[in-house]
């Protein structure tokens, strides 16, 4: 029997709806032999954890209540009075999950599953994962995505770290991509569309509608971030094309990627209130979108928001696809990855799926969790 003490940062969507996975999947990790064991979990200013971290875990009747209480939007502090757990704030989150993880390595060892969106782990991370017996699954793309110092230090250890789902939520992008260059087939073109938002809307301008409706249907079906902007920055495609490079090797920031942002810096966050933006914004770039949309058609080709990743080159942007590529042929919010190496040099390996999601993205967790269960096994 392999038991895995799991400690879970973050409890928005995808932090819920991985303890609801662990909870479901109990009957099923039985018959493999695996038992998880959630012994804390926290949010952005508290954090609970059980008594004694060495012999107990949370119940799952706790576990829905934390996850309803979240989902409510109370602070995890108010459990301090269950009788339950022990609860801790602010800064010493940080200390008691390295104090936690340095108690457990000496029996069990722990792993530490960030699936929250802050920058404020990532010190924390990269001491945990070189701890002796201890892991860290990552959903959180901001650790992977930081300096060169930090990143080194958390992929220093292969064995015990995993990130599939800050890529492509739960598809085997990162895992097939590792094959591939373990196999000594160098990869020389990666290409893809790996925001079901932004493909989403360069599909659906394709018709003919406006680029402001579709960004506002793409609002209204819950696609988008409650600012669209987030999404149309091009950002967060920028951090998943960051991670993919670092993997093939390239020793670039952030800040060396060419990222494309969909409306100009006038438009920003900090310049025009949202819903300026909304009714008055998105309108004045329809024209823009329309023309380079036409100028594609005329050569056969299709507008698509890619990441861009060969030789010294790696951005995001907007570019034309031939109609009958995968890319080309991509409809809705799933997310296509061409990965072009020296096997598949003429005819990409092509992954395509849901690429976002709660539920999609903390299944993806709970794989790569699964994925490490060997090292518990004693």
């Amino acid at each position: 029997m392999a038991t895995i003490p799991l400690f879970l940062m973050g409890c928005g969507g995808v932090g819920r709806q991985l303890l609801r996975h662990i909870i479901s999947c109990r009957p099923i990790h039985s018959k493999q032999g695996v038992r998880l064991r959630v012994v804390g979990v926290s949010d952005s200013k508290s954090m609970v954890a059980v008594p004694d971290i060495l012999t107990s875990e949370f119940h799952d009747d706790f576990l829905l209540k934390l996850c309803k209480l979240k989902s409510s939007g109370v602070s995890l502090h108010e459990l301090a009075n269950s009788g339950e757990c022990q609860v801790f704030s602010g800064q010493e989150i940080a200390s008691k999950v390295v104090d936690f993880a340095s108690t457990l390595r000496e029996s069990s060892g722990l792993t530490l599953v960030d699936c929250s969106a802050s920058a404020q782990t990532i010190a924390m991370l990269s001491e945990v994962v070189n701890l002796e017996r201890c892991c860290v699954v990552l959903a959180n793309k901001k650790p992977l995505t930081s300096s060169l110092e930090y990143y080194d230090k958390l992929v220093s250890q292969p064995r015990r770290i995993r990130h599939e789902s800050t890529v492509g939520a739960g598809l085997p992008v990162i895992s097939t991509i590792n094959r591939i260059i373990s196999s000594g087939d160098p990869i020389f073109r990666i290409i893809g569309s790996l925001s079901g938002t932004l493909g989403y809307v360069m599909s659906e301008v394709e018709s003919g509608r406006p680029f402001s409706q579709v960004v506002t249907a793409a609002k209204s079906l819950g696609y988008t971030e409650p600012d669209p902007r987030d999404d149309l920055s091009g950002m967060d495609v920028a951090r998943k094309a960051l991670i993919l490079a670092r993997i093939l090797g390239h020793r670039i920031n952030l800040d060396s990627i060419k990222v494309e942002s969909l409306y100009p810096v006038e438009m920003g966050p900090d310049v025009m209130p949202l819903e300026e933006f909304l009714v008055n914004g998105l309108p004045i770039l329809d024209k823009d979108i329309k023309k380079r949309i036409d100028i594609a058609s005329s050569n056969g080709n299709v507008l698509r928001y890619v990441c861009l990743i060969e030789e010294s080159r790696c951005e995001v942007g907007i570019q034309e696809v031939a109609k009958d590529s995968p890319l080309g042929r991509l409809k809705g919010s799933d997310n296509v990855l061409e990965i072009y190496s020296r096997c598949y040099r003429e005819q990409p390996l092509v992954i395509q799926g849901a690429g976002a999601g709660n539920d999609t993205t903390a299944a993806g967790v709970l794989a790569d969790i699964l994925d490490i269960q060997d090292l518990f096994r004693h």
